[in-house]
């Protein structure tokens, strides 16, 4: 528990700084965005300002960092105190000769590509929606989609990072080699980052299409063919069947070779009008479609900034495995699709590049990515999602740290080979244990230090508090 910090405890009139979603969650209890975990912490903090933000890390016992309270299980929680970076000043510093920015670490996606994109620059990518942060996107491993564009961590080129004795460590890609690969996906165990240096690109404008029921066995004969079909593709499906609801086919313009999408492809059909991923929600929350050219931050995301994409009533989970899997791992979900059907809302699939950083679901391979948008009711997911695993597992699925998923610790530790390595990294940032808890406890085996003060009893729906341990 925090014995002296100098930062306030966050309070509706005293948190001005906060985002719209912290000015919500900044009362007693918490919840997640969904609504799923109510976390056990002790409070919130909101520092406004680095020194006040060390200070609150010197003299803690026990700290976790909360980002936009996306993520959908127990990783952010603890019964200590959470401390968001949200309030500290927002900044993006463009680096033109480099091609970098530096931007403040709780500054959401959205926000940060408007300002770059105002100076005349793009990120690589972008995930499907804008409104999470960058601190904790990259922290979990958080990606968008096209098969050659790594998950959004792999843009950043440098961290500036408040270690557990509250002083200020700076690691960058090129001079702290495999500590750097380290601590970019580090499910926030390493410490507070604050500062994020991303690597950034000339801006450009993105088209979008979409096709409506391509055939399964199409997807199945064709699969690198249509992923590769443009810059960024997803596939959304129901399960109810082997058809492919939805193909989000996104491009970047190029006016020297427009492209001209065939009113038929691969047995599906150009869409006439807007759609939403899940039949029945509005349209105007997602991004233009119908080939209307926009800037790539109005259209790489699915869905637009000032628009909350639903109500939160949902729980998600999410498996990556080699790409060359892709196939199987799809007739593997055939088989059980009738279970699979009746409680989802949505479910996407998507490529993702691979990337060096060690506890990325993207770790030393091409990627596949089998995204599920559930009813919330924890207790049909959860049987469902046992059923998903055993069939995916002949495929090394790695979860998504963020989402929901029933996959036991001590697979989760095989299926990365750097995990001996992380340990010793937090070993080395974080002895005492201050910055884990009882998510990252079980899910990284610790062999070092104690969180005695970080085992929450939280919300019975989140991951790890089911049918496996």
């Amino acid at each position: 528990m925090v014995r002296k910090a100098r930062a306030r405890r966050c309070g509706y009139n005293r948190c001005q700084r906060l985002t719209a979603y912290y000015s919500r969650l900044v009362s007693l209890p918490l919840t997640n965005w969904a609504g799923n975990v109510t976390f056990a912490a002790a409070g919130l903090h909101a520092p406004t300002s680095s020194d006040e933000l060390r200070a609150l890390v010197a003299h803690s016992d026990s700290l976790r960092v909360l980002g936009t309270a996306h993520s959908f299980n127990q990783i952010a929680d603890t019964r200590a105190d959470l401390v968001s970076v949200a309030a500290l000043p927002a900044s993006v510093e463009i680096d033109r000769d480099r091609r970098v920015a530096t931007v403040s670490a709780g500054m959401r996606y959205g926000d940060v590509a408007t300002r770059l994109h105002a100076a005349g620059f793009a990120l690589r990518n972008l995930g499907s929606l804008p409104h999470i942060s960058v601190a904790g996107a990259c922290a979990t491993g958080t990606h968008g989609s096209g098969a050659t564009n790594g998950g959004l961590a792999t843009s950043v080129n440098r961290i500036e990072i408040i270690r557990a004795d509250g002083e200020i460590e700076q690691l960058n890609r090129e001079n702290d080699a495999e500590v750097f690969l380290g601590s970019v996906v580090s499910l926030g165990c390493v410490g507070v980052i604050t500062k994020v240096g991303l690597d950034i690109v000339p801006t450009f404008d993105v088209e979008q299409y979409v096709y409506d029921n391509l055939p399964g066995d199409q997807l199945i004969d064709h699969f690198d063919e249509i992923v590769n079909a443009a810059y960024s593709v997803s596939l959304f499906t129901t399960w109810r069947g082997a058809t492919i609801d939805q193909v989000w086919l996104k491009n970047k313009v190029n006016p020297a070779e427009p492209w001209r999408p065939e009113p038929h492809w691969m047995g599906a059909t150009i869409a006439d009008s807007g759609r939403h991923p899940i039949a029945g929600m509005p349209v105007a929350n997602c991004t233009a479609q119908l080939g209307v050219a926009g800037p790539w931050h109005e259209r790489l995301p699915h869905f637009r900034l000032e628009f909350t994409p639903s109500a939160g009533d949902e729980l998600q989970s999410e498996y990556l495995l080699p790409r060359a899997h892709a196939a199987d791992a799809i007739r593997a979900l055939l088989e059980i699709a009738n279970q699979i059907a009746p409680i989802l809302q949505i479910s996407e699939i998507r490529t993702i590049a691979a990337d060096d950083l060690w506890l990325s679901p993207s770790y030393g391979r091409d990627s596949v990515a089998f995204h599920f948008t559930w009813i919330k009711d924890d207790a049909a997911v959860r049987p469902v999602l046992g059923a998903i695993e055993e069939r995916l597992a002949p495929f090394e699925a790695r979860p998504h740290w963020g989402k929901v998923f029933t996959t036991e610790p001590s697979i989760v530790r095989t299926l990365y080979p750097r995990l001996p390595d992380f340990e010793k990294l937090m070993r080395r940032f974080d002895p005492a244990g201050k910055f884990r808890n009882a998510f990252t406890d079980r899910y990284v085996e610790r062999t070092g230090g104690t969180s005695q003060a970080n085992s929450p009893v939280s919300s019975a729906t989140a991951a790890g508090r089911g049918r496996r341990p």
